[in-house]
Formats: structure tokens, sequence, C-alpha cells
């Protein structure tokens, strides 16, 4: 799961909290392009990060991430989200 918070920067953009700990609310989104396509299209990101719409940071965190499959998921961790709202 990604952890997304919208930019402090005063912009609506939303960002992809990596580490977890920015600050303010914050909401998960599955890593997959299906995930992300249906939250786009639900305006998902405007409700759950009052108002945040520009979505292209997680849009190329998320391509990124389908070019990288060449690592085994049993690799890759499973992470609940700690706590907020789930997209």
């Amino acid at each position: 799961m990604l952890r997304l918070v919208s930019d402090t920067g005063g912009s609506s953009a939303v960002v992809v909290d990596e580490r977890r700990r920015m600050a303010g609310r914050g909401a998960w989104l599955h890593p997959s392009e299906a995930c992300l396509a249906l939250a786009v299209k639900r305006r998902a990101f405007g409700r759950a990060l009052n108002g945040a719409t520009g979505t292209a940071a997680v849009e190329r965190r998320i391509t990124a991430g389908a070019h990288a499959a060449d690592v085994p998921a049993s690799a890759v961790p499973t992470v609940q989200p700690e706590s907020g709202s789930e997209i």
C-alpha cells in the first residue's frame, strides 16, 4: 500500500509518502494502475485529501513500480496501513 498526502507547498498535488512520516492527513492506495484509474474516476483524492487533485507524482511512482516486475513478489514485504482513510 502507498501512503498519499497532499503537498504542503500550497499546491493541490498529491504526493507519495515513501517513509510514511509526512505530516497531515493521509490516504492509502494499492500500487496498481487499475486502482489508480478507479480512484481518479471516482474523484477519491479530492475527498480523502481535502481537495487535492494533481496525481502526476502518484502516476509516475505507480508506473515506475510496474516496470520493476523483475523483483519476485516474495521479496516485497506486505505492509498494512497504519491509520487514516483507505482509498
